[in-house]
């Protein structure tokens, strides 16, 4: 499989000329949709086929954030906004049997929507533990601050979205919790102990069998002083992939976020040297996306054949 190690967006609901040039000749690995790039049930189903029709895949990699609360791109034409994560943490902390059937209830109609509108990729669950100091736009977006419960319903999450022949993403890997800043903005530094964090944050992405993962741009002054984990050889290595055991496709989170502090080019190349399999550009912007993506090189190895077994999945 010859594709670029990027997962690219696009910047409105029908794709540019530009868009349709870097998907035909650039060959991105996927590409992630917004709200902005959904307007309809329809419409996003005529995207998401021309899209295919482009890069001549009916199994091309589409990812979208409908995780429910405030953080649903589908909202044109579909109300999730009470279902965030946290309303099935309670519910499941009152009532494990009826917060369970709800909870796969609700995965299951999700999943009905995604497959008619041509998602196969959803990023969610959100597997980030809440803690006192959390930042909310991470807190009602977590499922609980038991790591018990975060890990339970993050494997039901995984397993019922796999039912329906949906990936998902887990994210933040190693986790977002405990930092008061949004890295959207500015770079969180959390300073505890490694011992601390392998029985709570880290606990909570033990485990889960999910296709693919998303990390955090946060910099974990204990581990690694330097880097943050998406540039961290240190965390992908020991952390990510030795002491959670995470063995599928690692995803950057957004290189255009501001917790980082390069160029898109070297935010990328930085993630990639790291240990990331993909690098993610949310951005939208195709001019710069076009210089970005001729940058990156081809996925390696592993990851072409993760991807195989993704799309062996899908069928």
């Amino acid at each position: 499989m010859i594709r670029k190690a990027i997962i690219i967006s696009i910047s409105g609901p029908s794709l540019s000329t530009k868009e349709m040039t870097i998907f035909k000749k650039d060959k991105p690995w996927g590409v992630i949709l917004f709200k902005r790039n959904i307007l309809s049930e329809n419409q996003l189903i005529k995207l998401t086929k021309k899209i295919r029709k482009l890069m001549k895949d009916k199994k091309f990699p589409i990812l979208i954030d409908e995780e429910g609360g405030r953080v649903s791109r589908l909202s044109n034409f579909l109300d999730n906004s009470i279902y965030n994560q946290k309303y099935f943490g309670n519910l499941y902390r009152l009532n494990k049997h009826i917060g369970t059937q709800f909870y796969k209830s609700y995965i299951n109609s999700i999943s009905k929507i995604l497959t008619k509108t041509g998602i196969n990729i959803n990023t969610s669950p959100v597997l980030d533990l809440t803690k006192k100091n959390t930042h909310t736009i991470i807190r009602n977006r977590s499922y609980s601050s038991e790591p018990k419960i975060v890990q339970e319903l993050g494997n039901l999450c995984v397993h019922t979205y796999k039912n329906n022949k949906i990936a998902t993403v887990v994210k933040h890997i190693p986790g977002h919790g405990s930092t008061n800043l949004d890295s959207h903005f500015k770079l969180p530094i959390v300073k505890n102990a490694l011992k601390s964090l392998k029985t709570s944050d880290f606990q909570c992405f033990k485990r889960v069998s999910s296709f693919f993962a998303m990390t955090a741009h946060i910099l974990y002054s204990k581990i690694d002083k330097k880097n943050n984990t998406t540039h961290s050889k240190i965390i992908i290595k020991k952390i990510i992939r030795e002491e959670i055991g995470f063995k599928g496709i690692l995803i950057s989170d957004d290189i255009s976020m501001k917790a980082l502090n390069y160029n898109l080019n070297k935010n990328a190349k930085l993630a990639l040297d790291a240990g990331c399999n993909l690098v993610l550009y949310c951005a939208g912007k195709p001019k710069e996306m076009g210089k970005l993506v001729k940058e990156i090189p081809f996925i390696d190895k592993f990851t072409a054949k993760k991807t195989s077994e993704f799309y062996k999945f899908l069928s």
